[in-house]
């Protein structure tokens, strides 16, 4: 056990594998930046749509404001849902530029650490999806063999 730490400790980041690093970091400082601007946008979009949905309601007299708020809170849980990957996208190259650039073990495992959080948060978003995938599913196939022809 105590020899597979002292291994770890062992790696090495060459010149290659710096670089890929590098510019990893650099290209999820894009997309993260991007992802936070379409985010943003995306409440926006919620808020703009719910106001519309609402006042169309309002119009109609009819159960529309229900239908306004309620695909205001969608836009708004879809903008909070891809904020936070964005996030950790963005603070692992922040992290990841430093620890290149100063050397700095303790920013490099802050870097990784926030690469670990990314990748489970969009493991367990796709285990969700998986789910609701299958119970709509057999949901679909219950119905069916339920209807009488």
């Amino acid at each position: 056990m105590n020899q597979e730490a002292d291994s770890l400790f062992d790696l090495k980041i060459d010149a290659a594998s710096s670089q890929f690093l590098h510019d990893s970091a650099r290209w999820g400082k894009f997309l993260s930046i991007v992802g936070f601007v379409l985010a943003g946008l995306l409440a926006l979009l919620g808020v703009l749509m719910g106001t519309v949905f609402t006042r169309l309601g309002n119009q109609a007299m009819g159960m529309r404001y229900l239908s306004g708020v309620g695909v205001m809170t969608f836009y708004i849980l879809a903008a909070v849902l891809y904020f936070f990957p964005c996030l950790f996208l963005f603070r692992f190259s922040t992290k990841i530029q430093q620890a290149l650039r100063l050397n700095d073990q303790e920013a490099l495992a802050d870097a990784f650490s926030n690469l670990k959080a990314y990748f489970r948060f969009f493991g367990i978003l796709t285990i969700i999806a998986l789910g609701m995938y299958v119970l709509v599913i057999l949901i679909f196939l219950i119905s069916a063999a339920s209807m009488k022809y």
